[in-house]
């Protein structure tokens, strides 16, 4: 259920009109057109300060109750309060001030990272039907905040991330056969990329259909992005991001890069402009190759040419 709001706006003065429209965007209404805009049924309280100014001007305004005639109406519906450009943005001034934090005083610091969360806590406020592209911004705010911590507040305590992960020591996951689903996409390439390149250069692989029931792993063998698996999903990061976080990884920019790429080509979340270009390739290639080892060596090419392509570092 949504409620629609039906306006016509008094054509003077001009800055009545431009307190409405500026309204209606702090409010985070969708626009069905001209004059016709919609918030949730839960939030329609929050147009009825709308309604009265609009009236005491000269305009007309009224508050109408909408329901979907179907599923698929809903889904368009939903879809026109979709928060993805809005995150991107977000987490550009995130990247900034993280890139930015080795060369700024604790003050500067501190006073953006206040900025930068202020700014997401705004759009939660306007994100109605939130998904993966929140949860990823939270885990980026609650990262930057734990770099903040670690170079200003050296020594003490902070709280453990909902979500902590303990770090592994790489040298025990050498040698080792590493199983996952078979036919691998985005987020099992991409791990297994980590691992031969990062991890473990003499990995072998096991394709298998059901490691998670009827096919289950051999004795000894390392699972990963499965149910049960050793690594798998932990709140909202993938296990491409749990794996780069489990052996200390995650503070290579390229790798964090990547990992976005990733992400939003595996759950959804914060759009970022490699990932439509690594879709359409590995698509490609999983055409090609019919072998899941062949898939992975030439895919793990791909992941080297974009960990080394340039501003991969920026």
């Amino acid at each position: 259920m949504f409620a629609a709001l039906i306006v016509t706006l008094p054509t003077k003065p001009n800055a009545v009109r431009l307190r409405i429209w500026r309204a209606l965007k702090t409010l985070g209404a969708a626009a069905l057109r001209d004059g016709a805009y919609l918030l949730p049924e839960a939030h329609a309280a929050r147009f009825e300060a709308l309604v009265d100014e609009v009236r005491s001007h000269g305009g007309t305004a009224s508050l109408w109750q909408l329901s979907p005639r179907d599923d698929a109406q809903q889904q368009e519906l939903v879809a026109q309060f979709d928060r993805s450009a809005a995150y991107a943005e977000w987490q550009t001034q995130a990247l900034e001030l993280q890139a930015e934090m080795p060369k700024l005083g604790e003050s500067d610091a501190r006073r953006r990272w206040r900025a930068v969360n202020e700014a997401l806590q705004t759009l939660h406020a306007i994100d109605y039907f939130p998904g993966a592209a929140a949860g990823q911004a939270d885990e980026a705010l609650q990262s930057l905040r734990q770099a903040l911590d670690a170079r200003f507040s050296k020594g003490e305590p902070m709280p453990a991330a909902a979500h902590a992960l303990p770090r592994l020591d790489k040298a025990r996951y050498r040698g080792k056969r590493w199983t996952t689903r078979k036919r691998p996409w985005v987020d099992r390439l991409a791990c297994a990329w980590l691992i031969g390149r990062f991890v473990d250069p003499q990995a072998r692989f096991l394709w298998l259909d059901d490691p998670a029931g009827a096919t289950p792993p051999p004795r000894g063998a390392i699972g990963f992005d499965f149910d049960g698996a050793a690594f798998t999903h932990v709140g909202a990061r993938v296990t491409f991001e749990v794996m780069c976080a489990s052996f200390g990884l995650d503070a290579d920019p390229r790798l964090q890069r990547i990992a976005r790429a990733v992400h939003v080509l595996d759950v959804g979340g914060i759009p970022v402009p490699e990932a439509p270009g690594l879709e359409a390739v590995l698509a490609g290639l999983r055409e090609v190759h019919d072998d899941d080892d062949l898939l992975v060596a030439a895919s793990s090419a791909v992941f080297d040419a974009l960990y080394a392509a340039p501003g991969a570092a920026e």
